[in-house]
């Protein structure tokens, strides 16, 4: 086994991973830092986000307004230690990102320009048209090419961390165009590789968000926290799942029923006021807007299409200068992908799966249980996003808790004990075993077959609504599905750019995520902002004001277990989540 030895280790090369990167090159040009990315940097999914990243920078706008929006937007279940930090650091983040040539949209007078986004009482959404995943991500992959210390390995897929008297020492991962298997022995490690909506099968993600860093961080010991809370985004492509950025909403967009009516007024969500009072309507937090949708079409008011129910997402009274100006990914995707030009008619949409709010569980310094090893991004479970994550706070999140990463694997590196690497290699000679073990696997299980029946199980049952029956039926069929998945069959046996190896592995995180989802939903037995309980319709603070706990149930085990942690509440007690009035 070949062993590359480092300072640090950052899995993912998205925006968390490469600000991690850029951090830790700056603040310690002596430490080697070896970026490992299942694909090149540029396709990593932050390049998707279109819409923009929310930061405090026009007068009227306060920290305290983004920290009551974000506290109140995650129904109350974000630290608010963590939020209070991160809304300070965003503004800084964002200005150093353009500083770096991020070219952010500008007002006439040359000041950065910010729009509406859901969820936020006053416009403080910096954007780059509608494409502002794809400038950051080139700002801060453009940036990092500056220094030499951060050595790249693109298209390595990570399988395992690597665990030496409970510390994270290293991680061992897959080299996709030859088959290599290396273990990359590190000080610390920093986990950033995104989130897991490939466990749904109609998702804004990309196919390489299958929970990967999540999957290694619990079977290392590390629990996933608030797993239930999975974010449906409100206006997806039907049959594609591509999103159409919020932005179009902060633009003005208006969402219609199949007989041209608002009906959010009709949610709790208010009628149309004028800014700068409390706006609501379509700009009403994701979890709210998808709920609606759903209410919609059990009253048979939406739209038909070939791929399922949807609503209208009319543009079309912006006007095309506009259009053209603030949206133009928009319009280029709803012709491309709708057949509809938003300039002339309005875009069908639906909700998607789109963020998971949950993941390996963090502290506000991105510090994980396990010593040595740090998550930042959407892997990561500060908690900022609590039940219900703001759009536009990620992009900011990724940058502020990215650079933390980046300083905590500092001082983890700086302090970590000498390790025996015989210990090290004897671990990633285990974690290759265990790999070419699925060569020699003679199973009946197809991962197709699995994966498709992951898919049903969790959009039938652990999707915008939930209750106890479906629940229960998801949990012992995702039981069965980890049991069948130990059968599994691996038809290429060739090491060169072998897909069918990945879709097993990637298969198998997905399975595991699934069960810590789906576990925790049956037993938070109440509503909260993105997981919504038929038969417990009311939020409950005295049972329920809690992070919850998945803990890996092991080699042996079929279902993990459950635990809970306090949520920080540090200034901003438990009230009534207000969006306008109106409905109920």
């Amino acid at each position: 086994m070949d062993v590359i030895s480092t300072d640090i280790a950052i899995v993912g090369a998205g925006g968390a991973g490469l600000r991690a990167a850029i951090e830790v090159a700056e603040q310690a040009p002596g430490l080697s830092v070896a970026l490992i990315s299942k694909v090149y940097p540029m396709r990593s999914h932050t390049v998707a986000a279109e819409g923009g990243a929310a930061g405090v920078v026009k007068p009227g706008d306060s920290f305290d307004l983004h920290f009551d929006d974000t506290v109140s937007g995650a129904d109350w279940l974000a630290d608010q230690d963590a939020v209070e930090m991160f809304v300070q650091a965003a503004p800084r983040e964002l200005t150093r990102l353009e500083h770096w040539g991020c070219p952010w949209s500008r007002e006439p007078d040359g000041s950065v320009a910010v729009r509406a986004f859901g969820g936020m009482k006053t416009k403080r959404t910096w954007y780059a048209a509608d494409k502002s995943g794809f400038h950051l991500l080139h700002t801060l992959f453009q940036t990092s090419l500056k220094y030499p210390q951060i050595q790249r390995y693109d298209e390595y897929y990570s399988t395992e961390l690597l665990v030496v008297d409970g510390r994270c020492r290293g991680v061992v991962a897959i080299e996709l165009r030859s088959g290599r298997i290396v273990a990359f022995e590190a000080k610390a490690v920093i986990l950033a590789t995104g989130g897991a909506g490939r466990v749904y099968p109609f998702t804004t993600n990309g196919a390489i968000k299958t929970g990967d860093g999540m999957a290694m961080a619990y079977r290392a010991g590390v629990p996933l926290k608030d797993m239930e809370f999975v974010q449906y985004h409100p206006t997806g492509l039907p049959g594609t799942g591509i999103l159409i950025t919020e932005g179009s909403r902060g633009e003005g967009g208006l969402l219609r029923n199949r007989d041209g009516y608002r009906y959010l007024q009709d949610y709790g969500l208010g009628p149309p006021d004028p800014w700068p009072r409390n706006k609501a309507m379509e700009l009403g937090p994701r979890d709210r807007l998808s709920q609606a949708f759903w209410h919609e079409q059990k009253k048979g008011r939406t739209v038909e299409t070939p791929f399922g129910d949807a609503v209208l997402l009319d543009l079309t009274h912006l006007g095309e200068k506009k259009i053209d100006e603030r949206l133009p990914m928009v319009r280029e995707l709803a012709l491309t992908y709708a057949g509809v030009d938003p300039v002339n008619a309005p875009i069908p949409v639906r909700p998607v799966v789109h963020y998971t709010m949950g993941g390996i569980d963090s502290g506000i310094d991105a510090a994980t249980p396990l010593p040595g090893l740090f998550a930042a991004g959407e892997c990561a479970c500060v908690s900022i996003n609590g039940a219900n994550r703001l759009g536009s706070n990620s992009l900011a999140e990724i940058l502020v808790f990215g650079a933390r990463a980046g300083q905590g694997a500092i001082a983890a590196a700086a302090s970590a004990p000498t390790t025996d690497g015989r210990a090290v290699r004897t671990r990633a000679e285990a974690a290759q075993a265990r790999i070419r073990d699925l060569f020699l696997s003679q199973g009946e299980e197809s991962a197709p077959v699995l994966r498709r029946e992951l898919g049903e199980v969790m959009e039938g049952s652990v999707g915008i609504y939930r209750e106890a029956a479906g629940l229960d039926h998801a949990c012992e069929r995702l039981a069965e599905l980890r049991r069948r998945y130990s059968r599994i069959r691996l038809d290429d046996r060739s090491n060169v750019f072998n897909t069918d190896l990945v879709q097993v592995l990637e298969l198998g995180a997905m399975l595991d995520v699934a069960q810590a989802m789906a576990e925790a939903a049956r037993l938070r037995t109440e509503s909260r902002g993105s997981h919504q309980r038929l038969d417990h319709p009311g939020r409950d603070d005295a049972n329920f004001l809690a992070h919850s706990l998945a803990y890996y149930p092991g080699p042996g085990g079929t279902r993990p277990k459950i635990g809970t942690k306090p949520v920080t509440i540090t200034r901003s007690p438990p009230g009534e989540r207000v969006y306008g009035g109106g409905g109920s």
